[in-house]
């Protein structure tokens, strides 16, 4: 028997967000149907927003949610199970076929499709590989980000750069993914860890969350200051300059001002002794950049791509629910807005315009 649901859509056509009543098959043999508690909302979303429309699109792919159907191949949830969904495959290394992208049918016929999930309605189907189970009792509301904001920032700093201990680290762009890529550095007992942001209140906020040093990039070179904290006078680089920079810089903006910063931001190399830093972008980028090819080069640079954090989430979403239980990312503080479903545009708006400062969700009833 259909489910009905609750759904933002995309229209095809230019104009808002649209919240459609609509009716969710049964689910395949790989499927689920979740009834959500609540569900992020990513400044990714604003990218598939604002680029051309080819077709109605549906959004969303971080939640909280119970199991209300599950195909007949599905074994590791079932029934009553409490979920989190997210667009990375649980665990890629063990499946044995590629996750189906969802989709669902509108009342003209047409198909309204998503990458992978889609979590902005109040109820969802979604493949199997999509879903973590967790513990009943967890937070049903904040814990929603963990599928996205958290899993991309600090899955950043701890798989796909491996930040360790003593290592310097400079963050641009504190909204929630830099947020948990502060917490991630502090786990990792970084230090400095330098947020960089053009907004006074997120970088204090940042401070809540672990950041030691924090840089107004409205009011200064955000390069040059990273290079004042950081400067290492008994250590030279190739071009007899004192070493300096962090030895890890995070973009999760993803614009092309950002993007040109993370390289020369990086540490120099210690000519003869050790390699240069590491610049990872994290953030969605928007336009295509120009490097320093000749600094990459002669400071032994790198430059990387860190896509969902490089994460697992059947391994690594545990281990965040437990930071949060243990106070180690404080989600009750880092949501900062609460929107109903009806709510969504004004919502989109807000964070369009840079009015949220940690992370804002969507609560359904």
């Amino acid at each position: 028997m259909p489910t009905p649901s609750r759904v933002v859509v995309l229209p095809s056509e230019p104009g808002p967000l649209q919240v459609m009543d609509l009716q969710l098959p049964d689910p395949g043999p790989y499927q689920v149907v979740i009834k959500q508690f609540a569900s992020g909302i990513c400044h990714s979303q604003l990218h598939q927003m604002h680029r051309k429309r080819t077709g109605p699109v549906v959004l969303g792919h971080e939640s909280t949610g119970v199991v209300l159907k599950a195909g007949n191949q599905v074994n590791h949830v079932a029934e009553g199970d409490t979920v989190l969904v997210t667009w990375v495959p649980r665990d890629s290394a063990h499946a044995n076929r590629l996750a189906d992208a969802a989709a669902i049918k509108l009342p003209d016929g047409s198909m309204a499709a998503s990458n992978n999930v889609f979590t902005w309605a109040d109820h969802t189907i979604a493949d199997e590989q999509y879903v973590v189970k967790v513990a009943p009792d967890i937070d049903r509301e904040v814990t929603a980000i963990i599928g996205c904001a958290v899993m991309t920032g600090a899955g950043a700093v701890e798989n796909t750069a491996d930040v360790r201990a003593g290592d310097s680290v400079a963050i641009f762009g504190v909204g929630g993914v830099g947020l948990s890529a502060v917490v991630a550095a502090k786990t990792r007992e970084a230090h400095p860890i330098i947020a960089v942001d053009l907004d006074d209140q997120k970088l204090e906020f940042a401070k809540q969350f672990g950041a030691t040093h924090v840089i107004n990039a409205a009011q200064v070179d955000a390069v040059t200051a990273i290079k004042a904290l950081t400067q290492r006078e008994a250590q030279h680089s190739m071009t007899r300059e004192p070493v300096s920079g962090a030895d890890f810089v995070f973009d999760c903006i993803g614009v092309k001002s950002t993007m040109e910063q993370i390289v020369p931001a990086a540490r120099t190399g210690f000519f003869g002794s050790r390699a240069g830093g590491t610049a990872v972008l994290v953030g969605v980028p928007t336009t295509t950049v120009e490097l320093n090819a000749g600094d990459i080069l002669m400071n032994e640079k790198k430059f990387i791509g860190s896509i969902g954090g490089s994460c697992s989430p059947d391994r690594d979403f545990p281990k965040y629910l437990n930071w949060y239980e243990q106070g180690l990312l404080n989600l009750d503080v880092m949501v900062t807005e609460r929107y109903q479903l009806d709510d969504i545009n004004a919502a989109t708006d807000a964070l369009t315009n840079g009015k949220i400062s940690g992370r804002a969700i969507l609560v359904f009833d």
